[in-house]
């Protein structure tokens, strides 16, 4: 079998207990709350649900990024368009 390679760089995540989360591979955080976090990564779009959400340290230019509060849900997303299509707002492809 063929392993196809892509030009992405790595998007990995660490969870300890549902209540702390350090990823990388992060381009983007488009939105946040204390029950929702929308961010844009290496891999797609990715919805993180919970409660009490925080961000408590942000590192666009590393990619990094680590949240607490009570972790329920991750949701990625592919956002990557044909070619020679338009491109849409991220949330319009987000929620087709």
């Amino acid at each position: 079998m063929e392993e196809i390679t892509y030009n992405q760089k790595m998007h990995k995540m660490n969870m300890t207990n549902r209540k702390s989360c350090s990823m990388s591979g992060i381009k983007d955080v488009l939105s946040f709350d204390i029950h929702e976090i929308l961010l844009e990564t290496e891999q797609g779009m990715l919805m993180i649900r919970g409660n009490d959400l925080h961000v408590n340290r942000l590192s666009l230019e590393k990619g990094e990024i680590d949240i607490d509060g009570k972790l329920d849900s991750f949701t990625y997303s592919d956002v990557a368009e044909p070619m020679g299509q338009k491109t849409q707002s991220i949330l319009t492809r987000l929620f087709r």
